[in-house]
């Protein structure tokens, strides 16, 4: 099943976000991307949001997976500093991606051969100076 959506501003990239948020159960993979400036901290925000997450929510490029409490555990990774499927199983990622929370990606393609088929892939696309395009494809794979 694919979404598709336009925002004309961050608060509008929140909404849906914070609406894909609310449909999340322990275990699914939220596979963001998209390049740089496009929009996947505040998504990542936006999912945290309606979580509960009561923590600010900040792009985890240095720290690579920052992990936060609210109705479910949410594990907020980034990637982009990562160049092999190696190092990202060096690190331990494969375990969260079969825990008990929702883990939400940033540069997600990293993964390669280690996405879970049932992932809910995110693409985040500028539209112009403040919009954004947001394609949202799941699968009906559990």
């Amino acid at each position: 099943m694919t979404e598709h959506y336009i925002t004309n501003s961050e608060a509008e990239t929140l909404d849906v976000a914070r609406f894909i948020g609310k449909s999340l159960c322990a275990g699914t993979v939220v596979a963001l991307t998209g390049e740089l400036g496009a929009g996947k901290t505040v998504f990542a925000q936006g999912i945290a949001e309606s979580l509960e997450v009561r923590e600010q929510i900040t792009s985890p490029t240095f720290t690579l997976i920052n992990e936060y409490r609210g109705r479910l555990p949410l594990f907020h990774m980034d990637l982009y500093r990562l160049d092999s499927t190696g190092e990202i199983e060096d690190i331990g990622i494969v375990d969260y991606l079969y825990g008990d929370g929702v883990c939400v990606i940033e540069w997600a393609e990293k993964l390669g051969k280690l996405m879970p088929e049932s992932a809910v892939a995110v693409s985040l696309s500028p539209a112009g100076k403040s919009r954004r395009e947001i394609r949202i494809e799941r699968s009906d794979k559990p």
